[in-house]
């Protein structure tokens, strides 16, 4: 607001809160009393001076919310006519630039009522739910507007390392999308040093092609969070080949199976293990046999389409021992391939553990 209001207009805008008749100017509370307007509300175009104007209020930060039993003491508007009732002192505790310096260190009742933001309703309403720890899930915001919440955070001196934190409702609510939107989603928790959510979002980034990076995508997640996401690639790969890498155990030799029969076993292990080691590559997809799931992720390689793919092997023994001996190494194989970590850990250097990808296994 460029112009000046007095104590009284003042007053008139906020005092109507703590009123004990329950009563306030029409207009406003005629928007704070309608429950069908969702918030944050469609702007409406009209003038103030007309009685028939509606008011697009916040159903979450409007004229009676209470946070640690005080009232609003200020007003936000968002580019597109929605009022916000907000506590300023939450806001210049947590903002180190007292809310891009919209918000005055002393009594808002010395300067303008009305506080002009220059974010949409949608963006201001995601800000303000992570600025006083509530989850904003219920109004359904779009990927696209909370990744853009987040680069505002800093604008309004609000630090999202120290804010989106693992139990946080907005680091849970950006999680939820990282099905949809895992290189997005891990750029976002790169860009702010956001380690966490970067690793819980990694997992979902195993059958991601890394040939398919572009230079936007590189510069968006920086050099340490790049090298951490090839690491996890190449790591999980080399670990896919070490797990499959011991044939399976010869028993002893019997009148119908000697230790010759039994060189047919280890080719076949080797041929099927070399097929899906060897020929694994971070994000590439491959049809392993015909009896297994057609364009499976090696990286994402699940234990059930494993079993599946060396199972077969079985069909082609006549000997009763090597079946067993088969059998007990997939078993194995299964139990190493499930101990491999899909997510990478780091010390406090920030230099990845390669020993985070070797499985836990007797020799």
């Amino acid at each position: 607001m460029d112009e000046t209001v007095d104590a009284a207009e003042w007053s008139n805008v906020i005092d109507f809160t703590g009123a004990s008749d329950g009563h306030c100017p029409s207009a406003i509370a005629a928007a704070a009393d309608n429950t069908q307007i969702p918030t944050p509300p469609l702007s409406h175009d009209g003038s103030l001076d007309d009685q028939d104007t509606l008011v697009s209020v916040s159903t979450t930060f409007y004229p009676g919310a209470h946070h640690q039993g005080a009232l609003p003491d200020a007003i936000l508007l968002s580019s597109d006519a929605v009022f916000f009732y907000i506590h300023s002192s939450l806001l210049l505790h947590v903002s180190t630039n007292s809310f891009h310096f919209l918000l005055p260190a002393q009594s808002p009742k010395q300067h303008d009522p009305i506080i002009d933001v220059q974010e949409n309703s949608a963006i201001l309403n995601i800000i303000l739910h992570a600025i006083y720890d509530i989850s904003c899930a219920h109004y359904s915001p779009s990927f696209p507007q909370l990744v853009a919440a987040v680069h505002r955070f800093q604008f309004y001196g609000v630090d999202p390392k120290s804010t989106i934190l693992p139990n946080s409702p907005l680091y849970s609510l950006l999680l939820s999308h990282a099905p949809l939107y895992p290189l997005e989603l891990y750029s976002l928790a790169a860009n702010y040093d956001l380690h966490d959510l970067a690793v819980s979002t990694s997992s979902h980034l195993l059958s991601f092609p890394l040939s398919s990076l572009t230079d936007e995508m590189a510069q968006a997640m920086g050099p340490i969070y790049l090298k951490r996401l090839f690491f996890l690639h190449f790591g999980r790969s080399d670990a896919l080949k070490r797990v499959l890498l011991s044939p399976p155990h010869p028993h002893p030799p019997t009148p119908c199976c000697d230790f010759s029969d039994q060189k047919k076993l280890t080719r076949a292990w080797a041929l099927a293990s070399a097929y899906l080691a060897w020929d694994a590559r971070p994000g590439t997809k491959h049809v392993l046999f015909h009896h297994s799931s057609p364009n499976v992720s090696m990286l994402d390689l699940s234990t059930s389409t494993m079993e599946s793919a060396l199972r077969p092997l079985e069909d082609h023994l006549g000997c009763e021992d090597c079946k067993e001996s088969l059998q007990t190494r997939i078993k194995t194989l299964v139990v190493q391939w499930s101990l491999v970590k899909v997510t990478p850990q780091f010390n406090s250097s920030s230099h990845l553990k390669r020993s985070f990808l070797t499985p836990a296994f007797n020799s």
